[in-house]
C-alpha cells in the first residue's frame, strides 16, 4: 500500500504543476529551461513539470504608484516640497519582465526628476496655477522613456505643493494686503458713486425749479395778458354801448346829465379832502365848467 500511495501522491503532484489557472486580467511569464517561452493568457494552461516554470507574474489592471514628497527649486530659488501620485498599466508582459528590472521603480524615479526639472522652469506663484502642465509634461517624459518597459502611463496627477513657513506667511500677508486694498477701492467707488448720485439729484432740482419758475413765470403773464384784454374789450364794449345810447333819441341830454354829476361829484370830494374846505371864488365858474363840458359833448355829436 505504501508505494501505492507515494504513486498516487507524485500523480496529483505532477497533475497540479502540469495545470496552471492564470486570472482574468493577469499574465504569466512561462520560462522553458530558463528561457522565455510564452506569456500565459487567462483560463487553463498546461505546462511540462520540472522544464517549464513562472519566472513572473503581472496584473494587467490600472495601478496607482505613490510618489513620495520631494524637495524642489523654483526659478525664483524658493524651496517647495512636492508629492503627486501616477498610474500605470502594464501593455506588454514580456517587455515588462525583461526590459526593466523594476519598472516602478524607475517610473518613480522619472517621475522625480521630470517633476523637479518642470518646477525649476516656473516662479513660485505660477507653480499653483501651472498644475496641469506640470502633470501633462510628468506623462509625456515618462510614456517617452517607458516605451522598452512595456508599461503605459495613464496619467499623474501633484497631491501637494508645499512652500516654507516663510513664504507662506508672506503670501497670507501679500493677500490681507489684497483684501484691504480691493475693500478701500470698493469703499471708495461707492462714496464716488454716492457723491455722483447726490450731485445728479441737485442738478435735476436746480433744472425742475428753473423749469417751473419758467412756467409759472409764462402762466403769470399769459394770465395778465389774457385779463388786459378782457378789460380792453369790456371797456371797448362799453364805450360803444355808450356811443349807442348818445346816437338815440334823448341820448345827449342824458350825457349831460351824466356828465353835470360827475363833475360835482368829484369837486365835493376835492373839497372834502384834508381839513381844508375848498370853495370856488366864483360860483359861476361851476356852471360855465359844466356848459364846458355840454359843448364838448355837442361837438362830438356834430362830428
Amino acid at each position: 500500500m505504501t508505494p501505492l500511495i507515494v504513486l498516487l501522491v507524485l500523480v496529483v503532484i505532477t497533475v497540479l504543476m502540469t495545470v496552471k489557472v492564470v486570472p482574468q486580467q493577469t499574465a504569466y511569464i512561462l520560462e522553458r529551461l530558463g528561457k522565455f517561452y510564452a506569456v500565459l493568457q487567462p483560463g487553463i494552461n498546461f505546462i511540462i513539470p520540472f522544464f517549464d516554470r513562472i519566472a513572473y507574474k503581472y496584473t494587467l489592471k490600472e495601478s496607482a504608484v505613490d510618489i513620495p514628497e520631494q524637495i524642489c527649486i523654483t526659478r525664483d530659488n524658493v524651496q517647495v516640497r512636492m508629492d503627486g501620485v501616477i498610474f500605470i498599466q502594464v501593455i506588454d508582459p514580456k517587455k515588462a519582465a525583461y526590459g526593466i528590472a523594476d519598472y516602478t521603480f524607475a517610473v518613480t524615479q522619472l517621475a522625480q526628476t521630470t517633476m523637479r526639472s518642470e518646477i525649476g522652469k516656473l516662479d513660485l506663484d505660477k507653480t499653483f496655477e501651472e498644475r496641469m502642465t506640470i502633470n501633462r509634461a510628468v506623462v509625456e517624459s515618462i510614456d517617452e522613456a517607458a516605451i522598452g518597459w512595456g508599461v503605459k502611463v495613464l496619467r499623474y496627477e501633484i497631491k501637494n505643493i508645499t512652500p516654507p513657513q516663510s513664504v507662506l506667511n508672506a503670501m497670507e500677508k501679500q493677500m490681507q494686503a489684497e483684501r484691504e486694498r480691493r475693500a478701500v477701492i470698493l469703499q471708495s467707488d461707492g462714496e464716488k458713486q454716492a457723491a455722483i448720485n447726490v450731485a445728479e439729484g441737485q442738478k435735476q432740482k436746480v433744472v425742475l425749479e428753473s423749469e417751473g419758475l419758467r412756467l409759472r413765470q409764462i402762466n403769470e403773464a399769459e394770465g395778465e395778458a389774457a385779463a388786459l384784454r378782457s378789460v380792453a374789450e369790456a371797456t371797448a364794449e362799453s364805450i360803444r354801448l355808450v356811443a349807442e345810447a348818445i346816437q338815440r333819441e334823448g341820448g345827449a341830454e342824458a350825457v349831460q346829465l351824466k356828465v353835470a354829476e360827475n363833475y360835482i361829484e368829484q369837486f365835493g370830494k376835492v373839497a372834502k379832502a384834508g381839513n381844508t374846505l375848498i370853495l370856488p371864488a366864483n360860483l359861476a365858474d361851476m356852471g360855465s365848467l359844466v356848459a364846458s363840458a355840454l359843448t364838448v359833448v355837442k361837438s362830438t355829436e356834430k362830428k
